[in-house]
């Protein structure tokens, strides 16, 4: 039983090891969160969206960023959390999202940005299981900080690939 246990620590830490490594942090009502350096491709202040009719409430609409049309989804509502006005710290992280073959590159609006973090292996917990009605398949780990944890987010999974495709077609 004791070895079973050792096995399965192990096999923890080493799915936690490939989450090692640099992360931007910003913040959502409150709250810490992270996403892998290498998915982010800038960050912006807020600007003028356009709204696209019959979208879901989390999608705000689009952008128009040097040419490129960019879709923007607010994280608030995403999770489920308050609306709340926008503020000159609020800012548009534009992410890359692998999604079924695609790569597309969507805006999320944040409360604001913190930093970059250099985040060990060590310091990454799994997501913790709050039984099975609960999605937890957008958070990669925990990560613990002098100051509290932080939630580090597999920003491709916060969107299902049926909702990237909308968002794509909108856009």
């Amino acid at each position: 039983m004791k070895r079973e246990s050792e096995a399965m620590n192990q096999a923890v830490k080493a799915a936690m090891a490939e989450h090692e490594g640099k992360y931007l942090t910003f913040t959502l009502a409150e709250e810490e969160y992270g996403i892998g350096i290498l998915k982010i491709r800038e960050i912006i202040g807020m600007m003028p969206v356009t709204t696209v009719p019959q979208t879901p409430d989390f999608v705000k609409g689009v952008i128009n960023l040097r040419g490129k049309v960019i879709p923007i989804v607010d994280l608030r509502l995403r999770f489920g959390m308050g609306s709340m006005e926008y503020t000159e710290r609020t800012c548009i992280i534009v992410v890359e999202i692998a999604s079924e073959n695609v790569t597309v590159q969507i805006g999320i609006v944040v409360d604001s940005v913190s930093e970059v973090l250099n985040i060990r292996a060590e310091d990454i917990e799994p997501p913790p299981t709050f039984g099975t009605k609960l999605n937890t398949e957008f958070i990669l780990g925990m990560a613990k900080m002098e100051g509290g944890v932080k939630i580090l987010l597999h920003i491709d999974q916060v969107l299902s690939a049926a909702e990237v495709g909308m968002i794509e077609k909108a856009a």
